[in-house]
């Protein structure tokens, strides 16, 4: 008997202590890094992101894009991003003028490049640029020049080849590069002056086809990346940064058509 209740006894016990056992702690939650990327990043961050991390799980990156001339309108009034991604080099420069962004942390990342793009349809053969003044072309899309840095290649390169005069009653605007190459796929232009980066997306590829514009007929678009004041105390942020910069991310970047800033070679798909 009093082995019985010996046992019981010990059974109440160890009960009483899984009863107190205090609850597990939750895991943290990911560290969050606010992104600023130009429009004609979308598909290579799309792919840095998730290589990013799947190397980082502890950190998840919230990539906005749009134009880089209204990002930085919206830095300068205080936007709360952590980076700044942008297809002309001169704005992050500028924020780091006005103290807005780490001087150490400016660097190119890329340099942009340029095509014509036309649907799988278009009677365009692409082998001569006066095919864009023909009739067939009623609409040319490209980015907004005002505060898109393709919107101003692009009204270059069109000087450049003597087609602007003879084509500026037809062009229509985007917002930036990437609004330009939805109006091109979507038959609301007929075709479009957009990045490289954007028409060797995988659904603008299955649309169209394109050519690359001649460097030589626009300034080189040079894209540079900055962290802000704000992010700069945050590791997290520093450790994208430092990514971008690696082989692994400049390779995803050379994979959808950016050249490299330390190369003159031009990506030939």
């Amino acid at each position: 008997m009093w082995k019985r209740r010996g046992i019981e006894l010990l059974s109440g016990l160890l009960l009483l202590v899984g009863g107190c056992r205090q609850p597990e702690t939750p895991a943290p939650r990911p560290a969050e890094v606010q992104v600023a990327a130009a429009a004609d990043l979308r598909y290579a961050f799309e792919v840095l992101r998730d290589r990013f991390e799947g190397v980082h799980p502890n950190i998840r990156l919230k990539v906005i894009y749009g134009s880089s001339g209204q990002f930085f309108a919206q830095l300068r009034n205080g936007a709360p991003y952590d980076l700044y991604f942008s297809a002309d080099a001169d704005y992050p420069r500028r924020l780091i003028a006005e103290g807005l962004a780490v001087d150490s942390s400016f660097f190119l990342y890329a340099i942009g490049q340029l095509v014509v793009w036309v649907p799988q349809n278009s009677p365009l053969a692409l082998a001569s640029w006066d095919e864009l003044a023909g009739s067939a072309i009623r609409r040319l899309a490209l980015a907004n020049p005002r505060h898109a840095p393709y919107g101003r290649a692009a009204i270059a390169a069109l000087r450049s080849l003597g087609l602007y005069e003879r084509l500026r009653n037809r062009l229509v605007f985007g917002e930036n590069v990437a609004q330009a190459a939805q109006f091109a796929a979507s038959g609301a232009a007929d075709a479009g002056l957009i990045a490289l980066a954007l028409a060797l997306a995988p659904e603008m590829q299955q649309r169209g086809r394109y050519r690359l514009l001649p460097p030589e007929s626009y300034p080189p678009i040079e894209q540079g990346a900055v962290v802000l004041q704000q992010a700069a105390a945050r590791p997290e942020v520093w450790t994208f940064w430092r990514f971008v910069q690696r082989p692994e991310g400049r390779a995803v970047l050379h994979q959808y058509g950016f050249a490299l800033p330390d190369t003159s070679d031009h990506f030939e798909p």
